[in-house]
């Protein structure tokens, strides 16, 4: 008997292996293949496949891809990079990480955590209406070769119409859903999605590292015999060239497509999720950050728009072309009624229906999982004494449960309904967070030592006020109106601010230090940015890696931060125009969606003010890391960040003590090196005071 169970141990522990340890006791991926795999198949999914296309679809023409490029570009590639280094250089999930940027923005870094776990409820409804078409793979010949877009939403998702207001006797002026009852078939297949998320995640990276490369060699190669198949079809050109080769520049005035791009590609790549700097924390700590955020980006956008072309061949071949105005057609409908179309035209469709279904729902397990797994990383992280397994099982019922409503006759509708919202609300205003409380709030007390602070307050008056005064003006006068209002504000805020600067301590690095004004435009202007990629690249620039650019800071603060404040306005004027029927103000549903997006903002404002309420989630240990001491120019090691001035377990991290000033350099001891921009002082008073 004991025989048996050492060999049944045996083979356990061969098939969920325990991870591995890093020298400071956190489990590690099993190598860094394992990791760039498992984040490029957190974002390689129904994101690409199903998604993407509908989203392009809704939006076609050429002119999609300014928004989406520069979205890629100005705001996914840079903050990916920021949310893979603190994961990595501060060894926790992103409610821990940013917690040791300041304590201020844990909830930001919850934030992140809140909107996967909002997606992954209706995302696991999504894999049981794949998983509804592989069941009937297997029937010959296959069910909806007649017409797959009315197949879809008659068989598998199973939704009674809605009664728009003025219609079938609706003077309600809502929006009316006739159907309240549970669908069977796609109850059960959510059942059976949950249940292998978590045997995907129990163990730990572990058995996840070994899951990906499951999860991601196989779609590469069905997505390629499809993509193949695709292209081949009859008139698919002409499907391939209203996505390619039309040019409406009108549609670059609209506020949607630059609200759908941003969405997509966040969706899409994972950037605000916060799985990433889970993953990252997993990671062997001087792991190539930047590169690792530009290969997973690339990758995913290479994937993304080469298995496009499987949807835009059968749109050709179905002349199933979108019109001047593009129908709502949800956020993933395209995809689900083209790809059946297309797998229906090959030959042995049934073998190849079965390959196409299985390749989609393994695609879709790693992004299902990897927004639980950020989810168990905060729990774990936060010192809880329940064990992983028992933590997995836990939040994988409660995301069960969530994902009931959306298995109802309504479901489909309130699932449209939160994901349009959560994209276009939540996702880009905790990305928008990301960018400019990292690059403001991080080491703050520096500056305003070195400026005064009133000049310090005048300046973020500039920068905040500009942005937010700007785009409600924007929205509701004109967009000249708003430009002109936002860049007067920041102008005059940021010339009072100089005016009134005192003279820094502390020369500045490179150019800024030739004169005092420049010296104060650098602490005002960069120096978090600046002096956060210093201190990252301490531990993920080392070696042969690259280091995080001189440029990240001010593209991550002025150029993503105002550009998705500006996209962010677009959401309520879309709100209340509501584009169809069944969007908007007369949609409760998409009134729930609307509200649901909008908890990211009570959240983070919450977080900012009383920080202390968050503090369940930070282990007692760790709860002082987001006070860095004074000291301008320094460079911080993240691996003692956790060395803290103040005693006790960190609860009362509210009260700020008035700290000690730099003292001048005459009486501290100072070195530059401008040619570098390196510069560390050792004064006398650094580290006097608790931030």
């Amino acid at each position: 008997m004991a025989t048996a169970m050492n060999g049944i141990k045996k083979v356990g522990r061969w098939l969920a292996p325990p991870p591995d340890k890093s020298a400071d006791g956190r489990d590690q991926w099993p190598s860094r293949a394992s990791f760039l795999l498992a984040a490029m198949g957190g974002c390689a999914g129904m994101g690409n496949l199903i998604r993407y296309p509908s989203q392009v679809y809704n939006n076609y023409g050429l002119q999609w891809f300014i928004p989406y490029l520069m979205t890629v570009f100005l705001i996914a590639i840079p903050v990916l990079m920021l949310e893979i280094a603190i994961g990595q250089a501060y060894r926790g999930g992103s409610v821990v990480a940013y917690n040791t940027m300041h304590h201020r923005l844990k909830a930001t870094g919850l934030n992140l955590i809140y909107v996967g776990f909002v997606v992954g409820p209706y995302f696991a409804v999504n894999l049981a209406w794949i998983m509804s078409y592989f069941r009937r793979s297997f029937i010959n010949p296959l069910p909806w070769r007649d017409d797959a877009a009315d197949y879809f939403m008659t068989n598998v998702v199973a939704n009674q119409d809605p009664i728009p207001p003025g219609e079938g006797g609706n003077d309600t002026g809502y929006v009316q859903f006739p159907g309240v009852g549970m669908v069977g078939e796609t109850t059960g297949w959510m059942v059976f999605t949950w249940f292998l998320v978590w045997i995907c995640i129990f163990r730990g990276v572990g058995l996840t590292g070994k899951v990906v490369y499951w999860t991601m060699g196989l779609p590469i190669v069905v997505t390629i015999i499809l993509v193949g198949r695709s292209v081949s079809l009859e008139n698919a050109g002409e499907g391939i060239k209203y996505f390619w080769a039309t040019w409406r520049g009108s549609e670059l005035a609209k506020g949607e497509v630059w609200q759908t791009a941003c969405g997509q590609v966040f969706f899409s790549t994972g950037v605000g999720f916060g799985y990433f700097t889970s993953y990252a924390s997993y990671n062997r700590k001087h792991s190539n950050a930047v590169v690792d955020a530009m290969a997973i980006v690339g990758s995913n956008v290479a994937f993304e728009n080469i298995a496009a072309f499987a949807v835009y061949g059968v749109v050709g071949f179905t002349r199933m072309f979108p019109g001047p105005d593009v129908p709502d057609v949800g956020g993933f409908s395209i995809g689900f009624q083209t790809l059946p179309t297309a797998i229906e035209q090959m030959p042995a469709a049934n073998f190849w229906a079965v390959l196409l279904f299985f390749t989609l729902m393994t695609l879709g397990f790693s992004s299902a999982f990897a927004m639980l797994d950020a989810v168990v990383t905060l729990t774990m992280d936060s010192g809880i004494k329940y064990s992983r397994p028992i933590v997995v099982t836990a939040l994988t019922l409660l995301s069960l449960a969530l994902s009931l409503p959306y298995c109802t006759e309504f479901g489909y509708w309130l699932l449209d309904g939160v994901d349009v919202w959560t994209n276009n609300v939540a996702l880009v205003f905790v990305v928008w967070t990301e960018c400019v409380t990292s690059t403001t709030v991080y080491r703050w007390r520096d500056v305003e030592g070195q400026v005064g602070k009133v000049s310090f307050i005048l300046y973020q008056i500039a920068f905040f006020a500009g942005q937010i005064l700007g785009c409600a003006i924007g929205q509701g006068v004109s967009a000249w109106a708003g430009a002109v209002t936002g860049f007067a504000i920041f102008i005059v805020f940021t010339a009072l601010a100089l005016a009134l600067a005192k003279t820094p301590d502390i020369r500045a690095p490179w150019k800024f230090g030739s004169n005092v004004f420049l010296s104060k435009v650098f602490y005002l202007v960069f120096y978090s940015g600046e002096q956060l990629r210093r201190d990252l690249n301490v531990i993920v620039g080392t070696g042969k890696n690259w280091n995080i650019p001189v440029f990240w800071g001010p593209l991550v603060k002025y150029v993503s931060g105002p550009v998705l404040a500006i996209v962010f306005s677009f959401s309520y004027p879309n709100f209340v125009a509501s584009g169809t029927p069944l969007s908007g103000k007369t949609n409760p549903l998409h009134i729930l969606g609307f509200g649901v997006g909008h908890v990211v903002l009570l959240i983070f404002l919450l977080g900012f003010m009383v920080p202390r309420w968050f503090n369940v989630f930070i282990p007692p240990h760790r709860r002082n890391e987001g006070h860095i001491p004074y000291a301008p120019m320094v460079t911080q090691n993240p691996d003692e960040m956790n060395e803290t001035t103040e005693s006790g377990d960190g609860g009362d991290v509210e009260k700020e003590e008035e700290i000690t000033k730099q003292p001048s350099p005459e009486n501290g001891s100072l070195k530059g090196d401008s040619a570098h921009g390196s510069i560390s002082a050792t004064p006398k008073a650094a580290g006097s005071g608790v931030l």
